[in-house]
């Protein structure tokens, strides 16, 4: 990696061990002026997210601009029952409203974004070049070859805590309970994370069958997240979610290359 983009980057510092990375070799790398590292608050997270920012922005030396939205009160919860809906076929609503926007709100014409994705996750950046985005994305992870592991080693060199749900064997600091996830991942959440669990699923089910997340593969008919089987999925078999400007559902995104 060579110090010779001329624009504005922005790094996209999600509280995860990846975009910390990222956010981090781009500052050792190029002048800190030219840099700004943005992140969107969001309530649901879990609050040990504000703690590992607080600690990264010690190791950056370098500002981290928190961005918050009022109109849904920085809320996923508020974004679900106000929109009526929790996901589509391709996005989360939430994801668009509290991160995106707001991340589009700041961006300048001919801003680099510097995104997270790791060495093996090049077909997610192929994919977002195939969406013809007008953002000018890089990723300097899957430049630099390393991996999420590699990702969670350097944080911890750095002598910094990983955050809690990387602890609690989450892959990823999404919020606590994300709609992206599988039936495996929502087990989990029900079992680590009772209480909000249920909120969500009141959420789900005052919104009515149109919120349900999964369907029955033999009759095709949707079920809430209470009815989710509790053996069904296996979190540590689920791909991966990504929560932020590049919202994406968790579906078959590694399962066929972009033409």
């Amino acid at each position: 990696m060579t110090a010779s983009i001329p624009n504005r980057i922005v790094c996209h510092f999600s509280c995860g061990a990846a975009s910390a990375v990222a956010a981090k070799l781009i500052l050792d790398e190029f002048p800190h002026e030219q840099v700004v590292i943005a992140n969107a608050f969001v309530k649901e997270e879990h609050p040990d997210n504000r703690r590992f920012l607080a600690d990264c922005e010690k190791w950056f030396a370098h500002p981290i601009t928190v961005l918050r939205d009022e109109k849904f009160g920085a809320s996923t919860y508020v974004v679900w029952q106000k929109k009526r809906f929790m996901k589509g076929m391709n996005f989360a609503p939430c994801s668009k409203a509290l991160k995106g926007d707001l991340l589009d709100a700041i961006r300048l014409p001919g801003d680099i974004d510097v995104i997270g994705y790791t060495l093996g996750e090049e077909l997610r950046l192929k994919r977002f070049f195939a969406r013809g985005s007008s953002f000018l994305p890089f990723a300097p992870l899957i430049e630099m070859e390393l991996t999420k592991d590699d990702c969670y080693r350097i944080v911890q060199e750095a002598g910094i805590r990983l955050p809690k749900m990387y602890e609690l064997g989450y892959n990823n600091a999404n919020c606590i309970g994300c709609v992206k996830g599988g039936q495996g991942y929502w087990n989990k959440i029900r079992r680590d994370f009772p209480a909000e669990f249920n909120a969500i699923a009141d959420i789900q089910e005052s919104i009515g069958p149109g919120a349900y997340l999964f369907r029955n593969r033999a009759t095709g008919e949707r079920f809430s997240l209470r009815d989710n089987p509790l053996n069904a999925g296996r979190y540590s078999d689920e791909p991966p979610m990504s929560c932020g400007f590049t919202c994406e559902v968790n579906d078959d995104w590694d399962k066929e290359e972009p033409k």
